[in-house]
């Protein structure tokens, strides 16, 4: 596979070139070493693309990890603890923590990485919110969001989103305050 599309959110690209030049080296083979094609599996059930053979998101998943943990890096854990106290006093909640938690794909020396072949909701949320999370618990201080361009995942199931329509979006929010450098990466096969 290999990277076609790089956008710098809240000065990542500098933070990245300062502080990671190394670990952006391991990320850019890692992404070198996937083979797109052996994922190629995924017979579609769809009206719109009945039959047709599109790359399955599960199997590139699992090519990702493979080459990630290859460079020691690691994912991370963290449990969840719901809060109770703001119910009112009349309601009792079933019980929240049943196994909960929030999970970074991987992190190396406080980077971040997150690989995403999904709903779009998902890409927002990893940037917008679990990387400020993981951020405000020590874990990292920058990420890379990894997703394909639209060129690519126009070769998925529906829905899949895509480098172009998150970079518009992120353009078109701003950045907040609370908001950490991540440099997203489209990537094509």
């Amino acid at each position: 596979m290999k990277i076609v599309g790089i956008y710098s959110f809240n000065n990542a690209k500098e933070t990245i070139n300062k502080k990671y030049p190394h670990l952006f080296k391991e990320v850019e083979r890692v992404i070198k070493r996937v083979s797109a094609k052996k994922t190629k599996t995924k017979e579609s059930r769809e009206k719109s693309m009945p039959g047709k053979i599109l790359y399955n998101p599960k199997a590139l998943n699992i090519a990702f990890k493979s080459e990630f943990a290859k460079y020691n890096w690691q994912n991370q854990r963290v449990r969840c603890d719901y809060p109770t106290q703001y119910y009112s006093s009349t309601y009792k909640p079933a019980k929240l923590n049943r196994g909960a938690f929030r999970e970074m794909d991987f992190i190396k020396e406080n980077l971040g990485i997150e690989v995403q072949f999904g709903k779009y909701a998902f890409m927002v949320y990893n940037v917008c919110a679990k990387m400020t999370i993981f951020n405000k618990l020590g874990f990292i201080d920058a990420g890379i969001e990894i997703v394909p361009i639209k060129k690519f995942a126009d070769q998925m199931s529906t829905g899949v989103s895509y480098f172009e329509q998150f970079v518009w979006d992120l353009e078109h929010r701003g950045i907040s305050d609370i908001d950490i450098p991540v440099l997203i990466l489209g990537i094509d096969h």
